[in-house]
């Protein structure tokens, strides 16, 4: 009933830019958390920035200052804005959404892929 669908994704120079895009839609009544987690190839996912609905945002410490994450409530949609990419950024990128329909739960995106050349 719930859908999370990811744009954005891409090949890029380093020193480039991205843009992601996570909308989430179904029988959704509320959302608090949305964040963004990265897996690449050989490591464990992990989260590279997240926000709440009173506005609180964090980041992983490697891309504080880099990237931007935001939040369209009423589209029910995340952002993740990443400036000066790196090759080390380089990872399939999962949006995470902690919302409710008739209980609360999280649910995952499908992965986009970024790339990032050096």
């Amino acid at each position: 009933q719930v859908q999370l669908v990811e744009s954005g994704g891409g090949l890029v120079q380093a020193g480039g830019s991205l843009r992601l895009s996570c909308a989430a839609s179904g029988s959704i009544t509320s959302i608090n958390i949305m964040g963004w987690y990265r897996q690449a190839p050989g490591k464990q996912r992990e989260l590279v920035a997240s926000t709440e609905t009173g506005g609180s945002t964090t980041y992983a410490d490697s891309v504080k200052g880099r990237f931007t994450i935001s939040r369209d409530n009423g589209e029910h949609t995340v952002f993740l804005q990443m400036n000066s990419l790196r090759p080390e950024d380089t990872a399939v990128y999962y949006c995470n959404v902690h919302l409710r329909t008739t209980y609360w739960k999280f649910y995952w995106g499908q992965g986009t892929q970024v790339t990032v050349s050096s």
